[in-house]
């Protein structure tokens, strides 16, 4: 598990909007660290690391559409469901390239429902998290998507394989435009000011003080190929 992933695990504390800490312990107090995979090739022409990038990120794709929509079943806030079904194209990107590269799809067909263990819990908490106000559920998809960005910051380089980046490029343009979604949504529905909890100051601001992004949510190539010539 990558330092991404461990950034992941962290979000139950970060995620804590209402400034009472938790009393219960969070992920990151209970998750151990695995080696990081190795990046030898695999038969399917990718590393290891590529791998377990694809497989995670389809998960977590999941998870983000899986979370907006039971925030979308408390609050009745259109933006969840209408970022839902952004995800849900940003999930179908990703198994796109799974079955390109013959991997097996980890993904269940249920709702809230996940293989991996700590994105099970992610989910879990998230959820009893935004159902507690309006302004927490949308700082709930606020972080979401700052994690969003930064677990694809890290598995972009992770391959050199064209296809996946440019998947993953697309996503990361998609959690941008997310991010500015939810944070304004926070400021007029609430009036509430959103607080980066996993980008840094800077980062948020360079993404929040530009504008809307436009392409497509998935992005995907038409064949396996290498850096050059795709962007």
């Amino acid at each position: 598990m990558n330092k991404i992933t461990q950034l992941v695990l962290t979000a139950g504390i970060a995620l804590a909007m209402s400034a009472t800490a938790c009393a219960t312990p969070t992920l990151a107090q209970t998750a151990t660290t695995p080696n990081a995979a190795p990046t030898v090739a695999t038969t399917s022409g990718l590393s290891a690391a590529e791998i377990e990038g694809l497989v995670f990120m389809r998960e977590e794709e999941k998870l983000a559409h899986d979370v907006y929509l039971a925030l979308y079943a408390r609050w009745n806030l259109p933006i969840f469901q209408n970022i839902a079904q952004s995800e849900q194209s940003h999930t179908d990107a990703v198994k796109t390239l799974l079955d390109r590269y013959g991997i097996a799809d980890p993904t269940s067909t249920r709702t809230g429902v996940f293989t991996n263990a700590t994105l099970q819990q992610l989910y879990d908490q998230l959820v009893a998290q935004g159902n507690q106000s309006l302004a927490d559920a949308l700082r709930v998809g606020a972080a979401i998507e700052e994690i969003d960005i930064l677990d694809l910051k890290t598995r972009s380089a992770q391959t050199d394989k064209a296809d996946i980046e440019q998947v993953y490029d697309n996503l990361m343009r998609g959690s941008r435009n997310h991010l500015r979604s939810f944070v304004a949504q926070l400021q007029s529905q609430t009036g509430a000011t959103y607080v980066p909890q996993h980008l840094t100051q800077a980062e948020y601001d360079a993404i929040i003080n530009s504008n809307t992004e436009s392409g497509s949510p998935g992005g995907l190539g038409q064949a396996n190929g290498r850096r050059g010539g795709w962007r």
